[in-house]
């Protein structure tokens, strides 16, 4: 996605859209609520809330284990969910979508159940400076325990990724490739595919941390080249507690799963365990049921929408946000001023973003201050933290105008 602007077509009625969010009609200290938050976690619309309140109420029951006519009710609506994701990210088969809480722990099983099998002492793998801390910690932890080297790609001074450096990276001991598909801390695209392919011309895995792609533009994990692909669902209109790990189904069947218990089993002796294959093999215990169920129906909802309309008018509303952030003094965005996605980093100068989120959270406007779970990125840019305003599809001009006022506000009071 580019931060040019591409046009949001007609026929979205957008204000409608934004009508099914109920949270998006309160204030906040006696302001309407401007909430621009969306990459920690997206907001949910009514008919998800409903979706999720009709199973508590009337087809709660524990699925895949019993006979009777509830647990059949909610094994199907669970296993629904499974084949609306499969087809939401055209995965060859939906039995390759695994459920689990989120993209950390997503990116975690397959540091376990791939890195711990297959990568050792001598083993490479190749990390970017724009990861999310849950690519980068689980990979030390494996470096530790196995002696795995890590190798970082760097970035360039425009927020984009160095390509050629990358290529340099590459070489036959490099077993895999963590690649984020969508900056979290800058909204840098990542060009997926490119980098797919010269990882595969060196027998490498490349495993992408999608959590930032998914909620805003059409993803193809065929096109996209990867081996596995991570996201949460409370990003994409859902709810906290369900996320998926797609990967390739051979080499789900090699991986070990690193939890063991009821449902990911053939059979169980006390000499012998028979493993389930994949997804169950990954679906220990009694999963996150109501979630997954969530995340279904929040699947629909944003296919109903349209996943280019919705990259369309996100992209109006950056488009719109950086033309207002430009009349600004002393405030700057880090980034790509291409090949961005919804997400404006910003810097106010001599302001620390604590400061500036305090001062926009009593104008009701809801942003991120940190690092963001992305301190290399930030050591990269000279700056402990930035604030964040990131942007989904039922946000409208008039947030972005209230994250301009507030901006304003804190020019006054800090000078």
């Amino acid at each position: 996605m580019s931060s040019a602007p591409r046009r949001a077509t007609p026929d979205v009625d957008w204000a409608a859209v934004r009508s099914e969010f109920p949270i998006l009609a309160r204030t906040v200290h006696g302001r309407p609520l401007a909430y621009l938050d969306n990459a920690a976690s997206s907001q949910m619309p009514t008919r998800v809330i409903e979706r999720i309140t009709q199973y508590q109420s009337s087809e709660h029951a524990n699925i895949h284990r019993g006979v009777h006519h509830l647990s059949g009710v909610a094994t199907e609506a669970y296993e629904l969910a499974r084949e609306r994701v499969g087809r939401f990210i055209n995965a060859p088969s939906a039995s390759e979508c695994v459920f689990v809480r989120g993209a950390t722990e997503a990116l975690n099983l397959v540091m376990h159940g791939y890195g711990r099998k297959f990568l050792g002492e001598g083993d490479v793998v190749v990390l970017s400076t724009l990861e999310h801390h849950s690519n980068i910690v689980p990979w030390q932890m494996l470096r530790d325990e196995r002696g795995i080297e890590i190798r970082v790609i760097p970035a360039l001074d425009d927020g984009t990724l160095d390509f050629e450096a990358y290529l340099e990276l590459l070489d036959d001991r490099v077993a895999l490739v963590g690649l984020i598909h969508v900056s979290n801390a800058l909204g840098t695209v990542n060009d997926v595919a490119r980098f797919a392919e010269a990882a595969h011309r060196v027998g490498a895995k490349l495993v992408v941390d999608g959590a930032q792609s998914i909620p805003h533009m059409p993803v193809d994990v065929q096109a996209l080249g990867a081996d596995f692909f991570a996201f949460s669902g409370h990003k994409m209109c859902g709810p906290t507690g369900a996320g998926v790990l797609w990967g390739r189904a051979e080499l789900l069947d090699q991986m070990q799963p690193f939890m063991g218990g009821g449902s990911m089993i053939r059979n169980v002796t006390f000499e012998k365990t028979l493993y389930a294959r994949a997804p169950e093999k990954f679906e220990a215990g009694t999963p996150a049921i109501m979630p997954v169920i969530g995340l279904g129906e929040a699947v629909a909802f944003l296919q109903d929408i349209g996943m280019d309309e919705i990259a369309a008018r996100e992209a109006s509303l950056l488009a719109y946000a950086e033309s207002r952030l430009a009349e600004l003094d002393g405030v700057r965005v880090l980034g790509p001023a291409n090949h961005r996605a919804a997400v404006a980093s910003i810097v106010v100068a001599g302001v620390h973003p604590h400061d500036v989120g305090t001062v926009l959270d009593q104008a009701g406007v809801a942003i991120r201050a940190g690092h963001h779970c992305a301190q290399p990125t930030m050591a990269r840019f000279g700056v402990p933290a930035t604030v964040r305003a990131s942007f989904a599809f039922y946000n409208n001009e008039s947030d972005v105008d209230a994250l301009i006022d507030g901006l304003r506000t804190v020019r006054e009071i800090f000078g």
